[in-house]
């Protein structure tokens, strides 16, 4: 699979209100304004803030020649992806929906929305098709931020 790369700017920080102490909810669009993001981040360990920009990479492997990761040998010597960033997570693609299910954001007709779950940590990823049907249901995926 194409890893996804692209700049996020961060638009609103827990637009619902503060629920939990150590993760707020952030909503985002990439600069090109193509994909819109609403993202948990365990704020506590990796501090966001309003209008500020990352760099966001989904994958399916860390390795940087694209072998999946190897589970016993998490340590290894092997470059990796997330050596240039700040944030990783890991989780697994629960639901993709064609139809969509914001009436507040119509960018695409039609147009998808991914959701992954990072271990509670929610991720919606809403999007053409073109840049989303790369994704697949029930696979394992890698989240990878960058302050810019």
């Amino acid at each position: 699979m194409e890893d996804l790369l692209d700049f996020f700017v961060i638009e609103k920080l827990n637009p619902d209100g503060k629920k939990y102490d150590k993760v707020s909810r952030i909503v985002a669009r990439t600069e090109k304004g193509d994909l819109y993001m609403v993202l948990d981040v365990h704020t506590e360990i990796y501090p966001i803030e309003e209008k500020s920009r990352y760099l966001v990479l989904l994958t399916e492997t860390l390795n940087t020649d694209g072998t999946p990761v190897d589970p016993r040998n998490v340590q290894g010597k092997q470059p990796s992806k997330e050596d240039k960033f700040e944030y990783v997570t890991h989780g697994k693609l629960y639901k993709i929906d064609k139809e969509g299910s914001g009436a507040d954001f119509k960018l695409y007709v039609p147009y998808l929305e991914i959701y992954i779950s990072f271990g509670g940590l929610q991720l919606l990823l809403r999007g053409s098709p073109s840049s989303l049907a790369r994704f697949q249901l029930d696979k394992n995926y890698f989240m990878l931020m960058r302050r810019m």
